[in-house]
């Protein structure tokens, strides 16, 4: 009996350690991959591969930004409410701020207030200057700062799979949401239904 249930909790070790081996690994093409430390506009810091396990809607943004972030932010309410509730209940959306000297945690929740976003889903984010290139270069984004503070960039919505994978993305904004991408962001969502085990109103 002894011998038993030696083996019994040898397998369950075995098996544990392969379980928990699985979940480390993330894909070498991972967003996932980048190391470093974000914090939300509740003050909470997170690493992006915290946010493995469902798909994720994510933008880069600035919030003195008068004019086409707020697209940003409205295009992607128009994928959100594009979608069924329960659908909605496993997209997250991440913004990250590419001007962390200005967007501080006071500055993100003031943006996430105004726009009336469900901190449930939405997560308003900083970063380090050298954090904001690497996640740029990762998320295709180019920016560049201006001498009057503002930024040229990308205006782009990138659609991550469970895993931190670039699954799509578009630059078509508006709150008529581009019909290909939302094809990707319907996809994403189903295959994250179908690999469950693995995952840990109008617009304003």
């Amino acid at each position: 009996m002894k011998i038993l249930i030696m083996l019994l909790a040898l397998a369950l070790m075995v098996a544990t350690a392969e379980v928990r081996c699985a979940e480390a690994a993330l894909p070498q093409q991972s967003v996932y991959q980048l190391g470093d430390s974000f914090s939300d506009h509740n003050g909470q810091d997170f690493a992006l591969a915290s946010r493995r396990g469902k798909p994720q809607l994510v933008a880069m943004f600035y919030t003195s930004c008068r004019y086409v972030c707020p697209l940003i932010i409205d295009s992607a309410k128009a994928v959100e409410h594009s979608l069924d509730a329960d659908q909605r209940q496993h997209l997250q959306v991440l913004l990250i701020s590419m001007d962390p000297d200005r967007d501080d945690v006071a500055a993100l929740k003031a943006t996430a207030q105004a726009r009336r976003l469900d901190s449930s889903r939405w997560t308003l984010a900083r970063t380090s200057r050298d954090g904001v290139r690497r996640v740029a270069a990762l998320l295709g984004v180019r920016y560049r700062a201006l001498a009057d503070g503002e930024f040229n960039h990308t205006s782009a919505l990138v659609l991550l799979d469970i895993d931190g994978r670039v699954l799509a993305r578009t630059e078509k904004l508006g709150t008529a949401p581009d019909p290909a991408f939302m094809q990707q962001v319907r996809a994403a969502l189903g295959s994250q239904h179908a690999t469950a085990p693995h995952a840990g109103s109008a617009p304003d």
